[in-house]
């Protein structure tokens, strides 16, 4: 439940944090939203809070400033608003169930979960639904980086202050701190990896065919720009990249016009998700390509989910490149801050890993920096999400 107490601190780590920002990088109507267990309706406004003399209102800022505000350590129950991408993907299911477990009512909060089934639209009012429900804090992964400006203003404006993870939102700083990976580095990582395994094995001809992920979206963004750097650099030639919406279904159908299109002219595909990299999968088997280790087509993937690094583990995908989905214990650690009165990292990076199947390279170097890749074996996938 939202406080007087709570939300003079909160208003005060927001304008710190907002003058300490560093820039951008880091819907059906939801008059109801779902929590993790039930569908509840929103809560009414504090009526006896707007009808409040202000000398109590000033009162109760002069005992904030004295008094500790972590809801959690003091038995109040903290309320959180997530507005997520969907459920397009095994990535997505395992970020939704990161948030549900760390927020949950035995932690102490009240998580109202909003699955926006990746409409813009839906997700900008799931927002502003949290705001009149004025709950405690708002966190978003939004399904495009652009266009949030105005609805991030309105929760500045009411101070709730908002944790943006995953994805990034470009067009406005007015958010505390976003959590989540280096969408570039992925690509770039992907490319540094190509470029050494196609010198290995002696790939004079490097013909890469792309299926990209959601349009807009800046994990779609970073993945695409990373590679396309190296591919340029190296003079390799991208012979057609298309969206496959970070879906198995999307994954297939583009590749199953790709296998029609382009017959014999490719030697690499590059999926910028696990779930995409299924469905191409399927629609190079039933074309009767060749892929992965001892294939015709060298597999490149995103996300490193279980189910991927299964498939890496077979020798059908032969690199994958992780992208942390567990957000949630380090956005914890972003409301704690902000509860103590301290101001946050305005930009929190995951810690991830490059997998491939065969040991012949130890490392890559990205941005100027070796960095390990890893054998898949049982152990890790038993370990993954």
């Amino acid at each position: 439940m939202k406080k007087k107490l709570v939300s003079a601190v909160l208003c005060a780590a927001m304008t710190a944090t907002m003058l300490a920002g560093c820039g951008s990088k880091p819907a059906e109507a939801p008059a109801t939203t779902t929590d993790t267990k039930t569908e509840a309706e929103a809560p009414a406004a504090d009526d006896a809070a707007a009808e409040a003399p202000a000398a109590d209102d000033a009162a109760a800022d002069d005992t904030a400033a004295e008094a500790p505000a972590d809801d959690t350590a003091s038995g109040e129950v903290v309320t959180i608003g997530f507005a997520q991408v969907g459920h397009e993907s095994d990535w997505r299911t395992a970020s939704t169930k990161s948030c549900q477990t760390v927020f949950s009512a035995e932690n102490g909060y009240d998580l109202q979960f909003v699955d926006c089934d990746n409409d813009s639209a839906k997700q900008i009012e799931a927002v502003r639904g949290f705001i009149q429900q004025q709950v405690d804090y708002i966190i978003i992964d939004p399904i495009v980086s652009t266009g949030w400006d105005t609805v991030l203003t309105e929760c500045e404006e009411a101070g709730i202050p908002v944790i943006v993870i995953d994805r990034t939102i470009d067009d406005s700083d007015k958010y505390v701190s976003w959590v989540g990976s280096n969408f570039k580095t992925e690509g770039l990582a992907a490319g540094e990896w190509l470029k050494a395994y196609a010198a290995a094995k002696g790939m004079e001809d490097v013909n890469v065919l792309v299926i990209e992920g959601s349009t807009g979206a800046s994990a779609t963004i970073g993945r695409t720009d990373g590679f396309k750097e190296i591919a340029d650099a190296e003079g390799w030639n991208i012979i057609d990249s298309q969206s496959g919406d970070f879906t198995q279904a999307g994954g297939q159908e583009v590749m199953e016009s790709y296998c029609k299109s382009y017959e014999g002219q490719f030697n690499v595909v590059v999926c910028q998700n696990d779930n995409e990299a299924f469905g191409a999968m399927e629609a190079m088997k039933n074309a009767g390509v060749s892929y992965g280790v001892d294939g015709d087509v060298v597999l490149i993937s995103f996300d490193a989910c279980t189910a991927g690094l299964e498939e890496v583990m077979a020798g059908n995908i032969t690199a994958d490149f992780e992208c942390n989905p567990l957000a949630a214990p380090f956005v914890e650690d972003v409301i704690k801050t902000l509860q103590s009165g301290g101001t946050p990292e305005k930009e929190v990076f995951m810690v991830e890993h490059w997998y491939v199947k065969e040991d012949i390279l130890s490392d890559i170097t990205v941005n100027g920096e070796k960095q390990e890749l890893t054998v898949v074996t049982q152990e890790i996938i038993d370990a993954q999400y």
